[in-house]
């Protein structure tokens, strides 16, 4: 109970009142309770990370999760993975985060708890490293795809890059079969849903 007060403290911001909780948490902990000291260290992450220090949330994160492991706690133990995944997100190391947030995710979904399982699935889908499709398209063939993808037609596309109509038909061909689309309509929802990136045309 100590350690879901410290976490809903941090989630609406009352940091010291948090410390207070965890000092508590802590105490019960040198008195070699096991899931204490695991939680203690979980708690512990979260307030850290709540004031910008991600790089030690990670660390106590990954801490908990081990002793929560071995305590056999194993829900604890996912919600200490999704506090680690958060913190090396906020890192930018988000193929690693993935990583955690993936595992948190089958702790979530394997013991039935659906608000962590939310909880889990929306900070991997935000920690996820997008797909790069594009990596094959030529230069003329992702500009040509961006100005699609942004809903230009094909004689508008042309004039603003000063070539043929045929010639931005032969690049869209060629688009569309390297990314295994099929239309328009495609190209533009595969920018929009993030799983094309042509940002840097």
């Amino acid at each position: 109970a100590m350690a879901d007060g410290v976490e809903i403290l941090v989630a609406v911001g009352q940091l010291e009142a948090a410390d207070e909780l965890l000092a508590q948490l802590q105490d019960e902990a040198r008195d070699g309770h096991l899931w204490a000291a695991a939680a203690a260290l979980r708690c512990t992450a979260l307030l850290l990370l709540a004031r910008g220090d991600a790089a030690a949330a990670v660390a106590a994160a990954t801490d908990a999760a081990d002793r929560f492991e071995v305590a056999g706690c194993r829900l604890d133990r996912g919600r200490a993975l999704l506090v680690g995944g958060e913190a090396l997100h906020r890192l930018g190391e988000r193929r690693l985060a993935a990583v955690e947030l993936a595992a948190a995710r089958a702790v979530c979904a394997e013991l039935g708890a659906p608000l962590w399982l939310d909880r889990a699935e929306k900070e991997l889908r935000r920690a996820s490293p997008r797909p790069r499709h594009d990596r094959e398209l030529t230069n003329a063939e992702r500009r040509v795809a961006s100005l699609v993808a942004a809903g230009r037609t094909n004689r508008e596309v042309s004039a603003q890059l000063f070539t043929t109509v045929g010639t931005v038909e032969v690049h869209l061909t060629r688009v569309y079969r390297k990314l295994g689309l099929r239309s328009r309509t495609e190209l533009a929802r595969a920018v929009a849903e993030g799983t094309l990136d042509l940002s840097d045309v």
